[in-house]
């Protein structure tokens, strides 16, 4: 081997070695700069971890199941910071109620109704610790829920609480609540202030959202639920509208309204906008019997509603009011909003006779009778002496039918076809006259009575001042009484046994079979006193076993009142004897037939010819 080849092959050996040396530089480079980007990298998702983890809650539904929920992640380092904060509870009282707030969203927490009691006897709670969630949404450079963020607290007083939550670029938006003695009214105040920079111009828009969970207060499902439901009321109408009486619903309105009441048999959540509300949209949804039972939640409703709303240099206040309260028509009556329409009076002439009528008399009697038990039977009395003329006039028409019977039978013999009924009839009319009967004189003062019996129906089950009070073996008025409890529910009857609503159905038995007996022996009236006796009471005792024992203690009263007052009536002012005499001066005067008695004739005479023209053809 020569030089040469020696020196190339220790060139070649240099080189591998440097290339070798180089190359091992290079890697421990690279590994130092990858476990750099690995650190960082680390880094970076253990702070996108530490993100996430702030972003998230963890929340309970209603079944007590815990989830996570993820918060939506915000600009504005202010809110972030008011997102994470922890919350605190705030009360206002007065001597009506006490009422706290979460600064969580600035919004009431729990409402206790003072003065009054659940059907167990526990404080009522109209809004339960938990059971509301009232949120304001609003584009504020991001879509903002103020249900997700803590309020700091400028004020508290006894009376007044004063919530802030403030923006990084300037300004807060403010919560302002208060109350007054005397008073089941919270007045509060939306403020928006120094929000110029922060709330777009072209922002004309702000939502509300508010959740509530209507607990169980009452003792019996079916009369709490058909009293409950949900109302809205347009400005300038005479009655709110309303949905539910127990059953689900919603409702979308697209025109302003003034308010809207969340209302439970006895009390109401009242949201009031005094510049009205844009829109609405309203869901009613009620619990199960089980879960009414077990759970005590009668109902959840829920309002989304669009209020016009307008940013500008300075503040922006959108007032609301909200009535936590007893439905009490004199209370509500005072607020002069029309709240008191929200209880169930009915219609125009029952609701007509029940406001000026029946609630002064109950009012006027209760100032001075503390048993309600007997002012029932005060008012029963009184009522059934004011309608004594129209019940003596239909007793003296039914005892006139009483003495014809026997002549009525007669033309029923004497007219058995059907072909005949024309001529019947026009008999039965000559007979009337000559006795001075009018056709509609039992029926008519029957009718006019029936808005006191319609007034009745609705006033005891919706009175709040029926509530919880005793009477004999009732322990509350307002709701049924039972004297046996089955343990199990029968179809249409319930699950237990009123003794008001069966003692009740006894009477207008009794009553129905004393004067079943003055019915006409009619066929056609067979039906008619099937209905009266044996029907009638068997489905008011079926349908008053769930209702309010005051509303089947009324009835059973005016049952025996009513009985009472058919015997007296018939052994001393409309005898058969008087009714004799009265029939006969009535024959010997001049007779003028009714314009219906014409038209009979009329009638009976064109049968007669197309009778006598159909036999001619023939």
């Amino acid at each position: 081997m020569n030089k040469s080849n020696i020196i190339g092959i220790v060139l070649i050996g240099v080189i591998m070695f440097g290339f070798t040396w180089y190359q091992s530089k290079q890697y421990e480079k690279q590994m130092e700069v990858q476990a750099q980007l690995d650190s960082i990298a680390r880094v970076e998702m253990m702070a996108e971890m530490a993100m996430d983890s702030l972003r998230t809650v963890q929340t309970s539904d209603e079944a007590g199941n815990v989830k996570v929920v993820t918060l939506p992640a915000y600009k504005d380092s202010m809110l972030v910071e008011a997102r994470l904060a922890s919350e605190s509870i705030y009360r206002l009282s007065n001597d009506k109620m006490e009422v706290e707030f979460t600064t969580r969203g600035a919004q009431p927490y729990s409402v206790k109704i003072n003065d009054y009691m659940t059907y167990d006897s526990t404080a009522l709670y109209l809004v339960k610790p938990g059971y509301s969630q009232y949120s304001i949404n609003v584009f504020a450079g991001e879509n903002i829920s103020t249900k997700d963020f803590v309020f700091e607290v400028a004020e508290h007083t006894d009376s007044t609480i004063i919530m802030r939550l403030p923006f990084a670029a300037g300004g807060y938006i403010q919560q302002k609540y208060s109350i007054s003695e005397g008073s089941y009214m919270v007045d509060n105040e939306l403020s928006f202030v120094g929000m110029e920079n922060v709330i777009p111009r072209n922002v004309s828009m702000l939502d509300i959202d508010w959740s509530l969970v209507i607990p169980r207060l009452e003792k019996g499902y079916k009369n709490e639920t058909q009293y409950s439901k949900l109302n809205y009321y347009f400005s300038g109408d005479k009655k709110p509208e309303m949905i539910g009486r127990g059953r689900d619903g919603d409702k979308r309105i697209d025109t302003k309204l003034k308010w809207f009441a969340f209302q439970q048999q006895f009390f109401s959540a009242i949201m009031t906008a005094k510049n009205e509300f844009a829109s609405a949209d309203f869901d009613l949804d009620f619990y199960s019997e089980d879960e009414y039972k077990n759970e005590g939640k009668l109902m959840t409703c829920s309002a989304k509603l669009r209020s016009d709303f307008q940013i500008g240099s300075g503040n922006v206040v959108l007032p609301y009011e909200f009535y936590f309260g007893p439905n009490d028509y004199r209370t509500l009556k005072e607020y002069d909003q029309k709240y008191e329409k929200i209880i169930p009076l009915g219609g125009w002439m029952v609701g007509w006779f029940s406001r000026l009528v029946i609630i002064p008399c109950f009012d006027f009697l209760g100032r001075f009778i503390s048993n309600y038990g007997l002012v029932i039977l005060l008012m029963t009395l009184l009522i059934k002496l004011i309608i004594s003329p129209l019940t003596i006039k239909s007793y003296k028409s039914s005892a006139k039918m009483q003495v014809i019977k026997p002549e009525i039978d007669k033309l029923n013999e004497k007219y058995p076809n059907e072909k005949d009924a024309m001529k019947k009839q026009q008999a039965m009319m000559d007979l009337y006259q000559k006795a001075g009967i009018s056709p509609m004189g039992g029926c008519l003062p029957m009718l006019l009575q029936m808005p006191i019996l319609f007034a009745m129906f609705r006033f005891f089950p919706a009175s709040i001042e029926l509530r919880q009070k005793k009477f004999l073996w009732a322990d509350d008025l307002s709701a049924y009484d039972s004297i046996w409890d089955f343990g199990f529910n029968i179809p249409l009857l319930g699950d237990h046994l009123s003794l008001f609503a069966l003692l009740m159905a006894l009477t207008m038995f009794f009553y129905s079979k004393m004067t079943s007996s003055q019915m006409s022996d009619d066929p056609n009236m067979a039906g008619m006193k099937f209905m009266s006796v044996w029907l009638m009471p068997i489905m008011m005792f079926f349908i008053c076993n769930n209702l309010s024992a005051a509303l089947s203690y009324y009835y059973l009263l005016s049952n025996i009142i009513t009985m009472g007052m058919t015997w007296y009536i018939r052994k001393f002012v409309v005898t058969e004897e008087k009714v004799r005499a009265d029939m006969m001066l009535k024959a010997n005067q001049p007779k003028k037939k009714s314009k219906w008695q014409q038209r009979l004739e009329e009638a009976q005479k064109m049968q007669e010819q197309m009778q006598k023209q159909q036999r001619n053809r023939r």
